[in-house]
């Protein structure tokens, strides 16, 4: 492939992948706002967000050059998908309390 289609197709991807993110943001923005109880608003937030944030992560990746940038935004991603998760339980828990 030519050095212009491979650039088109990062592009293509980083768009698709951004416009995936921004659905799933609205997504727990809209979970946020709907849902009665804190615990369900935090499952939609933690699940949703961590999705969008993993789409973005996936935007940024397509479009830098080095492999090292790429595995500190892969770890950037699993370490927010851990904090997410352990801050919906730990206020959870401190909710059913």
């Amino acid at each position: 492939m030519t050095p212009e289609i491979l650039t088109i197709l990062s592009d293509a991807v980083t768009v698709i992948a951004t416009l995936g993110a921004a659905v799933f943001f609205t997504a727990g923005t809209v979970g946020l706002l709907r849902f009665p109880d804190l615990g369900s608003r935090l499952h939609a937030l933690a699940k949703a967000d961590s999705l969008g944030l993993g789409f973005v992560g996936l935007a940024v990746m397509v479009q830098v050059d080095s492999v090292g940038a790429t595995a500190k935004v892969a770890l950037v991603w699993l370490l927010a998908l851990a904090t997410a998760a352990t801050a919906a339980n730990l206020l959870a828990s401190e909710e059913a309390a």
